[in-house]
């Protein structure tokens, strides 16, 4: 957490020891290229908010910084959220301003929460909304998550596969996030086992046999034209055993015509059902282009630009509150002014609306129980610090997933869209803002809904 939410919860105790509040956590907008994302990390953040405890250590440390009052580090030393929690569920495609997540808590635990909320969010919908894109541009074929070595950190690198699985990858080359999660493992071969033999020829001999009938072989790391026929040669070998070549992989080159050729020969040898694949900075941009162009790949290994969102490192998700409890703990709806930052006030819900076909045609933020259309997407998930729900299966979510995005325009999956889904604001959730604005604007002490 950052050091000013435990000031401010200091201040709280002081001054609002029973002030009850709601938070919103959203996306205010898009990156570029984005026309949706895919809510993720929900399941993260709810086991944050049922496990979160300042320990021995923490309350030493903390101590240690002369900074904080000993009645605030007694209020930590015995820390349990106790709140309200609705979010959308794991997998939902959602769009800026839509609250992900909604948390009602004492302001004190509301507060110190949001550092975790925002951190842990930001990184698993940016890449399930990036690896999302990465699926829909592969046109049905197979998708793998090469990123571990690239993402940032440890952490990172455990949660951007399971991000990615979610929204749709096949399977990842971390064998722990395969061991956590549950997620399918794969992996070829480095070009530092085919140099450390006298020949590429004897590497590809040799790893064929401790793995047959799951080899696949990288055929570019002297002359990949060459190193195609010593794979067909190897394929051969393998067939002579009772056993078939899976694939093989092109890192490098001219994928287009260094596929064709590939498919081509192994045809040609009787191979018909090795499969090509691909890698080496892969993203949906690249992999368009390659489908375009004819690229004959049957599966595509992506790593560095999907595991870092390289286009769209970062999105702009923010917590902000929107209601206060007075001191009859009746809420009051609050709102941010800031210039080119205002914000909804009140409990709000998104409503999705579909058409008599069941597509998606537009989204609706309203008060929470403003009367509307369409169905609720933000669920009660947390009642005073009680968790109510039960995560769902990995491959479950990626089968909703996959059949959510069925439901909208096909415009909004393009890797450049040009289609933006719509937004609406309720006349409840609009004329409460105008409301709230002109009070705040006024100063006036009593904000209570006109």
């Amino acid at each position: 957490m950052d050091l000013y939410e435990l000031t401010m919860a200091e201040s709280y105790l002081a001054y609002k020891p029973d002030t009850l509040a709601t938070f919103d956590l959203f996306v205010r907008e898009l990156p570029p290229s984005r026309s949706y994302l895919i809510a993720c990390g929900i399941d993260d953040a709810i086991s944050y908010l049922r496990t979160l405890t300042f320990s021995k250590e923490d309350i030493a440390y903390l101590a240690g910084k002369r900074l904080f009052s000993r009645p605030f580090l007694t209020y930590l030393r015995n820390f349990k959220f106790t709140g309200d929690v609705w979010a959308m569920p794991e997998g939902t495609i959602c769009f800026p301003r839509e609250p992900l997540i909604r948390v009602t808590a004492p302001i004190i635990q509301a507060q110190i929460v949001e550092s975790f909320l925002l951190n842990t969010i930001n990184l698993s919908t940016m890449i399930a909304s990036k690896a999302s894109r990465v699926v829909t541009a592969s046109r049905g074929r197979d998708v793998f998550d090469f990123s571990l070595r690239r993402t940032q950190g440890a952490d990172a690198a455990i949660k951007v596969p399971r991000a990615a699985y979610i929204a749709g990858f096949n399977a990842t080359a971390n064998v722990l996030a395969g061991k956590l999660y549950g997620i399918p493992v794969v992996g070829t071969m480095a070009h530092s086992f085919v140099m450390s033999f006298g020949s590429e020829r004897d590497a590809f001999f040799a790893y064929a046999r401790t793995f047959p009938g799951q080899t696949i072989l990288l055929v570019d790391t002297y002359d990949t034209l060459r190193g195609i026929e010593n794979a067909i040669e190897t394929g051969r070998f393998l067939l002579e055993q009772g056993t078939r070549l899976v694939g093989i992989r092109l890192d490098s080159g001219d994928i287009v015509s260094l596929s064709r050729y590939a498919r081509q020969r192994l045809d040609q040898a009787g191979l018909v059902y090795v499969k090509i694949f691909a890698s080496g900075n892969l993203d949906e941009f690249k992999i368009k282009a390659l489908l375009e162009h004819g690229a004959r790949v049957d599966g595509f290994g992506v790593g560095t630009n999907m595991g870092t969102s390289i286009d769209a490192p970062a999105l702009d998700v923010i917590y902000k509150i929107s209601e206060v409890s007075d001191k009859g703990e009746n809420f009051l709806p609050t709102m941010k002014l800031s210039q080119g930052k205002v914000t909804y006030p009140g409990r709000k819900q998104v409503f999705r609306v579909k058409d008599k076909r069941g597509r998606y045609v537009s989204d609706i933020l309203a008060l929470e129980r403003e009367l509307t259309q369409g169905k609720p997407l933000l669920q009660k998930v947390m009642a005073k610090g009680r968790v109510l729900y039960k995560p769902s299966p990995l491959g479950s979510i990626q089968k909703s997933v996959r059949e959510s995005l069925l439901r909208f325009s096909p415009g909004l999956l393009d890797v450049y869209p040009l289609y933006r889904y719509p937004l609406l604001i309720s006349p409840g959730l609009s004329q409460l803002r105008k409301c709230v604005t002109r009070q705040l604007k006024a100063r006036q002490p009593d904000m209570r809904v006109c």
